[in-house]
C-alpha cells in the first residue's frame, strides 16, 4: 500500500477543522495550522489543487485528507511570491496603509502624533498621569476586582476609527458570540438549551492574556507592513503603570506590568476576539469530533452535549495553554439536566431565560417604585435611575417578550 500523507485519526480532525472554514487556501491553511502548522500551507495547496470546489460534506474531506498520497514538501513552495512582491496579500476590505506616514494621514495625525499615541519606546509607562494615555478605574466583582483601562479621549477617538475602518471589516470566528452586531449572551446560550450536560470554562486574564505581538501578528495578517502593523497595535495596547497595581493578585499583575490589551479600549473587544480565533477552531473542531456544541462569549467558553468530561476539559486546557491563554481553576462548571444549567446569567434547561428571581425582584422594585416614588428606591445612588431600570428591562425582555410587555407596563405607570 502506498504511504499515506496523514494517518486516519489526523485526516478526522483535520477534515473537522476544514468542515468549519471558507473552502479557501488561506480558510484551510488557518485551519489546519491548529493540528500541523508546518505543513499547513503545503496541505491547503495540495487540497486547493485537487478540489477547487468545497466537498460536499465532512465525510468527503475526511476521505480526500486519508487517501492523499505522501509527495515530499519542496524546499520553495509553489504559493512564494515573486521577487519584489507583496510578502502577505491584502485580506478582507481594509484601508491599504503601507508607510506609517498614510496610516498617520488616514488618523488625522502628524508623525510625530503618530509615535506618541503609539509609543513603541514606551517612554510613557513611568510618565505622570497628565502625560499618560489612559485614566485607570477598579470595579468591584465577587471575589477581587476588575482593572478598567479607559483611554483619554484623544486616543479614544484614533481607536475608533481604527475599530471601524479596519477591525470591523475583520470577522471573528463564527462560535464568537460577545462583542458583535447581531451577537448577544442569548445566542451564546441557545445552542446550549435542552442538552443534557452543559460546560462552562473561564479564560482567566483575557484581555491582559494579549499581548503587542499578538495585536502586531492580527494586522500583519490583514497585509499591513510590520512597521505599520507595529504602530497600529501601539495604538490599540498598553502598560498599566506601576502605581495602579497596588492591591492586585501577582498573577494578574505581572501581565498588567506588560504591554497588552486595556480593557476598556474601543478597539480590545474586536482585536480579543481575532486573537481568539484559533482558540475557537480548535475547540470548534474538538466538539464536532465528540459530537458537541461550542460556543465563545469574551472569556466564557461553553460546551453541550454527552461529554466525557474529564476528557473534555483536559484537552481544552491544552488547547488554551498552547495559545497562550489559561483556564480560571475556580469558574468551570458542570450542570448536569436535572440541575439548573446556567450561562451567562441565562438558564437554559430549557430556552434561554433569566432567573426567575431576577424576573421577580424587578416586578418588585418597579411595584416600590410605583408606590412610594422612584427616587426613594434608587438606594445605590444611580445617576440616571431610570435608565438604569429600563437597561435590567431590556436584557430581561431579550429572552421573553411576555416579561418584557409587564414589566413595560409597570415601568410606564412610575413617575421617574
Amino acid at each position: 500500500m502506498a504511504d499515506r500523507e496523514l494517518t486516519p485519526r489526523s485526516a478526522a480532525v483535520l477534515a473537522a477543522l476544514a468542515a468549519d472554514v471558507q473552502w479557501t487556501r488561506s480558510g484551510l491553511q488557518e485551519a489546519f495550522a491548529a493540528l500541523v502548522p508546518a505543513r499547513a500551507s503545503w496541505l491547503a495547496d495540495r487540497v486547493i489543487n485537487l478540489f477547487p470546489m468545497p466537498p460536499f460534506d465532512e465525510s468527503s474531506i475526511f476521505r480526500l485528507l486519508r487517501d492523499l498520497p505522501f509527495i515530499p514538501e519542496p524546499l520553495v513552495s509553489s504559493h512564494t511570491p515573486p521577487p519584489g512582491g507583496n510578502v502577505k496579500p491584502w485580506r478582507f476590505e481594509v484601508p491599504r496603509h503601507e508607510t506609517t506616514g498614510q496610516l498617520a494621514q488616514s488618523l488625522d495625525l502628524t508623525i510625530d502624533e503618530m509615535d506618541w499615541f503609539a509609543d513603541l519606546q514606551g517612554r510613557l509607562t513611568r510618565a505622570p498621569f497628565p502625560m499618560q494615555h489612559y485614566r485607570s478605574a477598579r470595579i468591584d466583582k465577587r471575589v477581587g476586582s476588575r482593572l478598567l483601562e479607559v483611554p483619554k479621549p484623544r486616543l479614544r477617538e484614533i481607536q475608533r476609527k481604527v475599530l471601524r475602518r479596519i477591525l470591523d471589516r475583520v470577522p471573528a470566528h463564527p462560535a464568537s458570540h460577545g462583542f458583535r452586531r447581531g451577537r448577544s449572551a442569548r445566542t451564546f446560550a441557545i445552542p446550549h438549551a435542552g442538552r443534557e450536560v452543559v460546560v462552562s470554562v473561564d479564560l482567566k486574564n483575557f484581555f491582559p492574556s494579549i499581548g503587542f505581538d499578538r495585536v502586531v501578528a492580527i494586522f500583519e495578517a490583514v497585509g499591513y507592513p510590520p512597521t505599520v502593523a507595529s504602530n497600529l497595535a501601539g495604538v490599540c495596547t498598553t502598560v498599566t503603570p506601576a502605581a495602579e497595581l497596588v492591591g492586585i493578585d501577582r498573577p494578574t499583575a505581572s501581565r498588567l506590568r506588560s504591554t497588552h490589551l486595556p480593557q476598556g479600549a474601543p478597539t480590545s473587544p474586536a482585536l480579543a476576539n481575532l486573537a481568539a480565533r484559533q482558540v475557537d477552531i480548535r475547540l470548534t473542531g474538538l466538539a464536532r469530533s465528540m459530537g458537541l456544541r461550542y460556543t465563545r462569549y469574551a472569556d466564557d467558553l461553553a460546551f453541550s452535549g454527552s461529554p466525557e468530561v474529564d476528557t473534555l476539559l483536559w484537552v481544552v486546557g491544552q488547547v488554551a495553554q498552547d495559545e497562550g491563554f489559561a483556564l480560571h481553576p475556580d469558574k468551570t462548571r458542570v450542570r448536569r439536566a436535572h440541575q439548573r444549567q446556567q450561562l451567562t446569567g441565562l438558564v437554559v434547561n430549557d430556552w434561554p431565560a433569566v432567573p426567575r428571581a431576577e424576573y421577580d425582584a424587578l416586578r418588585a422594585l418597579l411595584h416600590n417604585c410605583m408606590t412610594t416614588g422612584a427616587d426613594v428606591q434608587n438606594l445605590n445612588g444611580s445617576a440616571d435611575f431610570r435608565a438604569h431600570v429600563y437597561g435590567r428591562i431590556a436584557r430581561i425582555g431579550e429572552t421573553s417578550s411576555t416579561r418584557r410587555e409587564r414589566l413595560l407596563a409597570m415601568a410606564a405607570r412610575v413617575d421617574w
